[in-house]
């Protein structure tokens, strides 16, 4: 049974009793005794919910752990915690380079469903106060809820629930759990890194931070098809160092590097958002340029050579000046050129330089041209 004792707190009591009769059978009253078992239901009450939290736990677990891409893993984790805890939003934030916390990372909605506001808020409460796991916030019709995710002891990233104010208060069994989420997001985060960290590397050079040989083109075939498409040009150039041998020779392969990376950052800062700058290998290097036709690839260039003259302090000697040579190639989206060819062209034009005069530029016969000349 459960009364109230004299405090006014409920109580939970065990009761055993009898009847009582006379001796003709006379009901009479009960004789019976009471034991006061409130401890013991709390805390069975307790275990129970402590079961169902690490049920529910195990379960957002496992979804995140069965994502064989790294890049679903954070995908899988707002929608586990979204269908199991009493939320109407579910939010997850990531570390930037500086270790302050980002934009929104994932969402099991879209992200201009959620009041940038609330966002805000949770993420300066978790900044603020990074020594607490789970901090609870109000801001824009939402009471919010956010755990910080750490990797070894390093705040990475955060998960965030929100719900209307009229729920109620969040209680310590929905807190308790989203500490828990917020731990092992923690480690899907660190592995997530992990594996854009030897992406981006599997990508890049390491001299030079370019993208490499394979990368790069790569991502010009996927370009390439989608000017094809909508009937747009670029430009792909072939770029050589000349008389690079010297400065090895003369003054060792350290200043060679150096003479690599400095043409690295005039190729990069001669680029625009959408270009791509790759080193090939050895002192040969490409730049891809959409949106270019055949005119703006000549004063791209002609600006090329410009900047390139800096080049020059690392050269051998007076009589051997390090220079570019560079060859281009121009698309044609109706000539429905390959891959293959393009950069035939843009090598050929650069060889055709680099064997005559060296440090120039040379435009590459239209596709139409050499198809008719292969014809």
């Amino acid at each position: 049974m459960w009364l109230f004792d004299a405090d006014g707190k409920p109580a939970c009591l065990l009761t055993s009793c009898v009847p009582v009769v006379d001796e003709h059978g006379t009901w009479q009253g009960t004789r019976g005794v009471c034991r006061d078992v409130t401890q013991a239901r709390e805390r069975d009450a307790a275990l129970d919910r402590a079961r169902n939290r690490e049920r529910l736990l195990g379960d957002i677990v496992d979804a995140i752990r069965t994502q064989v891409e790294p890049a679903r893993m954070l995908e899988e984790a707002a929608r586990a915690t979204a269908g199991a805890l009493p939320a109407d939003h579910c939010w997850i934030l990531r570390t930037d380079s500086t270790g302050a916390l980002a934009g929104i990372a994932q969402s099991v909605r879209p992200v201009e469903s959620i009041p940038s506001e609330a966002v805000n808020a949770a993420t300066n409460a978790l900044e603020l106060d990074t020594e607490e796991g789970v901090v609870a916030v109000e801001s824009s019709g939402l009471r919010v809820l956010a755990a910080a995710a750490r990797y070894h002891d390093a705040l990475n990233g955060a998960i965030c629930i929100a719900r209307a104010p009229d729920a109620g208060p969040w209680d310590e069994d929905t807190t308790t759990l989203l500490e828990g989420v917020g731990d092992h997001l923690g480690i899907a985060i660190a592995q997530i890194e992990s594996h854009e960290k030897l992406e981006e590397l599997s990508r890049t050079d390491e001299l030079t931070g370019l993208l490499n040989r394979r990368a790069f083109f790569s991502d010009i075939e996927q370009r390439l098809q989608v000017l094809t498409r909508r009937k747009r040009r670029a430009a792909l150039f072939y770029i050589d160092l000349d008389n690079f041998k010297q400065v090895n020779d003369i003054h060792g392969h350290k200043r060679g590097d150096e003479a690599l990376v400095a043409l690295s950052h005039i190729l990069v800062e001669g680029s625009r958002i959408g270009d791509l700058v790759s080193r090939l290998g050895g002192d040969e290097f490409a730049m891809w340029l959409e949106e270019t036709d055949e005119t703006a690839a000549v004063h791209k260039a002609e600006a090329l050579f410009g900047a390139a003259r800096a080049l020059e302090e690392y050269s051998g000697g007076p009589d051997h000046p390090l220079g570019i040579s560079v060859g281009i190639a121009v698309t044609d989206p109706d000539s429905r050129e390959p891959l293959k060819s393009l950069i035939a062209r843009s090598d050929g034009a650069m060889y055709m330089i680099k064997h005559g005069s060296k440090g120039s530029y040379a435009i590459a016969e239209p596709a139409a041209s050499v198809s008719e000349a292969g014809a």
